[in-house]
């Protein structure tokens, strides 16, 4: 009779701690890498930004969350609104949640900071 091998428990991986005011620091070597915690809702009447909900950038975008086009929407109006090249906000995690996590390339934190809306 075979003995079954149970495969390898693999633990959740740990997030990175949110320093500087909700920002991830030196992402993969590049120091002006940040990363954004930001929350999503999709089908709003128009692109804003909502302020701060629980340590995360409220942005609210007209696309459907159809085929990725509410995270294209999401990507194209941060960098915009950073005023930064669409090519500078890319889409770290979360394609298919709500939460997501941005990466923003090209600032420098405090600019990055400023150029956000002030946390309450």
């Amino acid at each position: 009779m075979k003995t079954r091998r149970r495969p390898a428990v693999r633990g959740r991986p740990r997030r990175a701690p949110l320093t500087l005011r909700g920002l991830c620091g030196d992402v993969l070597g590049v120091p002006e890498a940040y990363r954004l915690p930001v929350r999503v809702i999709p089908n709003a009447r128009r692109d804003e930004i909502a302020g701060w909900v629980a340590g995360d950038l409220k942005v609210k975008v007209r696309a459907p969350a159809l085929d990725g086009r509410a995270n294209e929407a999401l990507c194209e109006f941060v960098a915009r609104e950073l005023g930064l090249p669409r090519g500078a906000v890319a889409l770290a995690r979360g394609a298919k949640s709500r939460s997501k996590l941005l990466e923003v390339r090209g600032l420098a934190p405090q600019a990055l900071r400023a150029r956000l809306p002030t946390r309450p």
